[in-house]
């Protein structure tokens, strides 16, 4: 695996810089104190670059409203470190708010096992990583294992059932955004409309991720998602106005409405974002049913089937 960065501008080469130093320094916080032995003696194995940044096709353009984000995977020496609450919750804060940071940053953080075991597998998605990342950091000691291919006929397997139990699950849940939304304004309704279209929205991009890669992460965050999805497909862009204030606040509300419209308050959401949001999910459901379809269809043909 490569380890220099030197194909990015000097501005994003500093900006990784700070990246792997918080990532680092909050870690040795997290597990400073610790007295479980896996805890005390936890370790960063690898923190690698992929993604756009990596294979050099990024996209740099926040004046209209799109800029590549970094992807950052990090390896631990342990299950147990890979939980972003008790980890890294601090990090990804201090990184989200650091000025000197220019772009959002996506982390994902495994075990070696997970990561090798999925190579041995042949998921497309860590092959990528593992073909085209780059180390930011390695402890010396630990590589990856060599990808093993799937075959074509195991692929298109995967890649249809996972579309066959996905684009339903998505649809039960702007079933419900219906409901909700047909019930207008009064009382708790728009927060359980936003909800589930928070949700519809997470299971359509999680399809298209296991559809195209049998990879999706562990997240909620629908940013962020969207943000893994579109630079696997950039038609996916299309669903999601987002020149204006109000097309990027609105789909805050939405990535808040995970929490926030169940729990808080404080939220609050109008009729006519709910409107506008509505539509932007179902634009999404067609261009990932369409996108996906024609995944499979080739995954078909490539098997003989």
């Amino acid at each position: 695996m490569r380890s220099d960065i030197d194909h990015l501008p000097q501005r994003q080469q500093d900006e990784l810089e700070r990246v792997k130093r918080i990532l680092m320094d909050e870690f040795a916080v997290a597990t400073s104190r610790a007295t479980q032995p896996w805890k005390r003696n936890g370790k960063i194995l690898k923190i690698i670059l992929f993604g756009s940044y990596a294979r050099d096709d990024w996209v740099d353009e926040p004046e209209n409203g799109y800029q590549s984000d970094f992807d950052i995977l990090v390896i631990v020496s342990h299950k147990e470190l890979t939980e972003i609450a008790d980890y890294w919750y601090v990090a990804e804060d201090k990184i989200l708010r650091d000025p000197e940071i220019g772009r959002l940053v996506n982390i994902i953080v495994h075990t070696m096992d997970e990561v090798n075991d999925a190579l041995a597998r042949g998921e497309y998605f860590w092959v990528d990583v593992a073909r085209d990342g780059i180390a930011l950091y390695e402890l010396p000691g630990f590589s990856l294992a060599s990808p093993q291919p799937l075959t074509p006929a195991d692929a298109y397997k995967l890649s249809s059932s996972y579309l066959e139990r996905q684009l339903p699950s998505a649809d039960e849940w702007l079933e419900l955004a219906g409901h909700a939304l047909s019930k207008g304004n009064a009382g708790e309704w728009p927060k359980k409309a936003a909800f589930n279209l928070h949700q519809a929205t997470e299971t359509l991009y999680v399809c298209f991720l296991l559809v195209w890669t049998f990879y999706s992460p562990r997240s909620h965050n629908i940013k962020f998602l969207r943000s893994f999805a579109e630079e696997r497909d950039q038609r996916l862009i299309d669903a999601w106005p987002r020149a204006t204030r109000v097309e990027r606040r609105r789909f805050e509300l939405l990535k808040r409405a995970y929490v926030d419209a169940r729990y808080s308050d404080a939220y609050e959401i109008s009729m006519e974002d709910l409107a506008a949001l509505s539509q932007s999910v179902e634009r999404l459901r067609s261009l990932v049913d369409e996108i996906c379809q024609e995944r499979v269809a080739e995954l078909r043909t490539s098997a003989g089937i």
